[in-house]
């Protein structure tokens, strides 16, 4: 029997070391794994550097059209005629083009994916356009789709897309040309929303044309993605392929009219005065020249040419094309130096929009030339419009933009003026992001909003020191990233699927890069990786990869941590300080001795030579950060030391540093700048700050 029960026993310590020494797994979890796994593997396309590689290869598309724009049925016509160059190495058994217009055609689903409910009380504009009476038609009409010499194409259209059957595939290095005929209704965007159309005047029944995505545009093939042709549902937009454009607009004989590209006959559309005025424009820098005055712009409103003329313009290595048109336009200009290339800036307003844009419109793209060519490369094209098109959307050397005077006198408040000036520097600014760097906006918005909203806070401080920046400092992303993270998205995430757009695509992406300038990474490190990775693709098309390896490869510095928490994650920075512990020393011939002061607050009991505070800083948030710490000493100096964010490699929760000086500490402040969008300063300090009631209504006041 106790032979028994020793065996047994035997087992039980057998099988015990045996539990012990055997557990469970798990997967690599460290904030600072290499994203290897995550971003795709280089290849002689796109190389682990980040830069375009040896065999890189991209599509080109040439457009020659004929656009016809009927004032008095608010409808375009359109043929044209499109030029496929297949670069690729791959044979195309078919042909994807755009149709974004077809979103408002009568029988889109683009309204049926948004779920609503009935409101309590509404407004009538809001009530007409949610429950019309008819839906409004504003799809395209394709009247033809033909091959070169007239014979018919084979196509089929899927919503907003339409595949081009071709009768054999088209081989690497080879050209399609084919053509489509076309038509549409121009919706009123005032009325109906959209990001093109046009705004009716009552008074002298005029409208202001803006007139964007209005012509099928080829669809990208990549290496990356194949054909993007995914459908377009309204909110983001596509990458598309650069070319060569030559286009003929008709429009009434009395409209003034600005468009992508280089105006081929200035003389039979512009008068004698006029071409006089913007000769002397191109000549002034500084100071604004008027081409079309108000006064001029007032009386031609006040009838209607029955004439028609033809504006010619032809426009090299662009991605897209649009227009703006009316007879109420203004038009001024000023010529802008760009590294000895002179560029000129204009703007197009109505009445309505002046003297806001006459005092500011011009200058703000000026302003916007000048400080992105200065971070990223010389604007290459001849010319940045700005137009008064009562929303914000760009596209190449022209963009539409929001401002008109708000006060009962004629005049704009400070908060006007401020978003119209923001407005038009974000979406000039967009002539870099994405109309030259070409991202695909419809898989990686962030790549284009993000890196502009950054790239329109340096422009907004060059044209203001002062300027009440709206997105971008780390505060301001505060609130978004502490918020109900069921209704947060990581940054890596398509547009169209996140709840947040603003906050998501544009403001936590401008405050990652701006994080990473001001305080990882330094202004001259930042400052050369991002003109590095601006100039390697210029006019192509770059990934994620393409930025992230480029910012680490340029700047000899490791961010793998930092793009996986700010763009892979919803994780929040919370840092704070857990304990302080005293102590002094005590020397004998061969040791020194840490004595601990046990005495509340950061002061010492005895006066000694030196002073030894071991700091224990935790870490409830999940986003890895660098430990700011700035030590105000009881002399009432202060000292500031930056850990790196590498501190928190071995314990994610919590780390010890000791921090010696000659001078007691009265306090120890965390982050004391606002740096880092720590999401709870509460526990910052230490000793605890004490905050009243009154000084904490004060803080709410302050915003």
């Amino acid at each position: 029997m106790r032979k028994i029960g020793f065996l047994m026993f035997s087992l039980f310590v057998v099988c015990s070391a045996y539990g012990q020494i055997t557990k469970q797994g798990h997967v690599n979890t460290n904030k600072f794994k290499q994203l290897k796994q995550e971003l795709p593997t280089p290849n002689l396309e796109r190389t682990a550097s980040g830069k375009p590689g040896k065999e890189y290869t991209q599509q080109k598309v040439d457009y020659v059209m004929d656009i016809v724009l009927d004032d008095a049925n608010t409808k375009i016509t359109g043929s044209e005629t499109i030029t496929y160059h297949n670069n690729s190495k791959d044979e195309l058994e078919y042909l994807w083009v755009q149709l974004d217009q077809n979103m408002r055609a009568a029988d889109s689903k683009t309204p049926d994916i948004s779920p609503n409910s009935i409101p309590k009380k509404i407004s009538k504009n809001r009530f007409n356009r949610a429950f019309p009476e008819e839906r409004f038609d504003g799809g395209f009409n394709i009247m033809s789709v033909t091959n070169k010499d007239g014979s018919a194409l084979s196509h089929t259209i899927n919503q907003t897309m339409m595949r081009i059957n071709l009768t054999e595939p088209l081989a690497s290095g080879a050209t399609f040309e084919f053509n489509i005929s076309w038509w549409y209704n121009i919706n009123n965007h005032r009325t109906d929303g959209g990001r093109s159309g046009y705004e009716h005047f009552k008074e002298n029944n005029n409208n202001n044309y803006v007139i964007a995505q209005f012509y099928p545009r080829m669809c990208v093939y990549d290496n990356v993605e194949g054909w993007q042709n995914d459908q377009f549902w309204g909110r983001s937009e596509f990458a598309l392929e650069f070319g060569d454009f030559t286009v003929n607009i008709t429009v009434p004989e009395d409209h003034m009219l600005g468009a992508t590209g280089v105006l081929q006959n200035e003389s039979e559309v512009l008068t004698k005065q006029e071409q006089k005025r913007l000769a002397k424009a191109r000549k002034t820098f500084g100071d604004v020249v008027i081409i079309r005055t108000q006064k001029e712009a007032e009386k031609i409103e006040k009838s209607k040419a029955s004439r028609t003329k033809t504006w010619k313009f032809i426009a090299k290595n662009v991605r897209d094309y649009a227009f703006a048109t009316s007879r109420k336009f203004i038009w001024d200009a000023m010529a802008v130096a760009i590294n000895g290339k002179t560029v000129m800036a204009y703007s197009l307003y109505s009445k309505e929009a002046n003297p806001l844009y006459g005092d500011h419109s011009t200058k703000a793209v000026a302003q916007t030339l000048k400080t992105y060519s200065k971070y990223t490369f010389d604007y290459p094209y001849h010319k940045a419009i700005s137009v008064d098109g009562q929303m914000g959307m760009e596209y190449p050397q022209i963009c539409f933009n929001p401002g008109r005077p708000d006060l009962p006198n004629g005049g704009y408040s400070d908060r006007m003026k401020y978003r119209m000036i923001k407005v038009t520097i974000h979406e000039v600014g967009h002539n870099f992001f994405p109309m030259i760097v070409n991202s695909d906006e419809r898989q990686w918005t962030w790549m284009d909003e993000g890196l502009n909203s950054y790239m329109e806070m340096l422009a907004e401080l060059d044209y203001d020191k002062d300027f009440p920046i709206v997105r971008g400092y780390p505060k301001n992303i505060v609130k978004y990233m502490s918020g109900d993270q069921s209704r947060i998205a990581p940054i890596m995430s398509k547009g169209d699927n996140v709840y947040s757009f603003g906050a998501n695509a544009y403001g936590k992406p401008a405050t990652a890069l701006w994080i990473l300038r001001e305080t990882i990474m330094g202004k001259e490190l930042f400052d050369h990786a991002f003109k590095t990775y601006s100039q390697r693709w210029m006019f192509k098309h770059p990934s994620p990869a393409d930025f992230f390896r480029t910012m680490e490869d340029a700047s000899g510095i490791d961010l793998d941590w930092f793009w996986r928490g700010w763009f892979y994650t919803t994780d929040v920075t919370d840092i704070g300080i857990k304990g302080v512990k005293k102590y002094t020393t005590k020397e004998s011939e061969n040791t020194v001795e840490f004595v601990e002061d046990t005495s509340n607050g950061l002061g010492f009991s005895k006066n000694a030579d030196k002073y030894h505070y071991e700091i224990t800083y935790e870490k409830p948030g999940g986003l890895v950060m660098p430990i700011i710490v700035e030590f105000t000493y009881k002399d009432g100096t202060k000292e500031k030391k930056t850990y790196p964010a590498q501190i928190w490699r071995y314990n994610d929760k919590e780390v010890r540093k000791v921090f010696s000086s000659n001078k007691q500490i009265e306090s120890i402040q965390i982050d004391p700048d606002l740096e880092t969008a720590d999401v709870d300063t509460s526990n910052n300090s230490f000793p605890k700050e004490k905050t009243n009631k009154f000084e904490k209504f004060k803080n709410k006041i302050k915003g």
